[in-house]
């Protein structure tokens, strides 16, 4: 009976580790996969800003105009992104202005996927008509997440002023209370210095009666091994 639960015992021990380590692998491989996705995610974008951006300068007209209005529109949103996901583990704050950023990049995400389209479309003169209400709307999205980016860049710069000017003031306090040295503190230290040296007078409660170590008398010498012992005097 006993040997029968022994082996059943360990059958589950057997099965939990498995478990677990098909529960690590999965988690791995997942991870890496996560990273590839970010991996190649950040590739394409770079290989499309430059695109853009070449775009932007090397030509002339309609696709120029196209390709400008994507750069800025990307630009700005990605930047305020970084800058509040980053300032919201250390503000959470800022949590309602990411609900607003969301918001506002539904409409971003549109304006580019639109922006993209008539990259391909053939009519050139109808795009050209179109081009300031893109602009308007490009200028619309850009002008709130600058705003959103630099209120909160402002706001952690705030927080970091304070945060300074604080700690100066602690440093003066503590800097002056060092400074305020009384004479009856400098003769205690004096006192416990002299204590600690072990002066005579001060052991012996101020007495002159303690004799100095070289009237004492002479302890008797060691003698050593290797020394000769000393020849008896010789009487005559």
């Amino acid at each position: 009976m006993e040997a029968g639960a022994l082996v059943i015992f360990a059958l589950l021990v057997l099965f939990a580790f498995l478990g677990l380590g098909v529960w690590a692998t999965v988690k791995a491989v997942g991870a890496a996969k996560r990273g590839v996705d970010r991996t190649i995610t950040q590739a394409r974008r770079t290989v499309e800003d430059t695109t853009l951006r070449a775009r932007s300068l090397g030509q002339v007209g309609v696709t120029a105009g196209l390709a400008q209005l994507r750069l800025d529109l990307r630009t700005s949103m990605r930047a305020t992104q970084q800058t509040l996901y980053q300032g919201v583990q250390t503000d959470s704050s800022l949590r309602e202005s990411i609900g607003l950023f969301e918001r506002l990049s539904e409409h971003g995400h549109d304006l580019d996927a639109e922006l993209k389209r008539l990259e391909q479309e053939p009519d050139r003169k109808r795009i050209a008509a179109s081009l300031p209400d893109l602009r308007e709307r490009t200028r619309k999205i850009t002008e709130s997440a600058d705003s959103l980016r630099w209120a909160a860049r402002e706001r952690a710069r705030r927080f970091a002023e304070d945060e300074l000017s604080a700690l100066s003031e602690q440093i003066e306090v503590e800097s002056g209370a060092l400074r305020d040295w009384s004479r009856e503190s400098v003769d205690d230290l004096t006192a416990a210095a002299s204590w600690d040296a072990g002066a005579p007078e001060t052991r012996a409660g101020g007495s002159k009666e303690s004799r100095p170590a070289a009237l004492n008398p002479a302890s008797a010498p060691v003698r050593h091994p290797w020394q000769k012992a000393p020849r008896p005097e010789t009487t005559a």
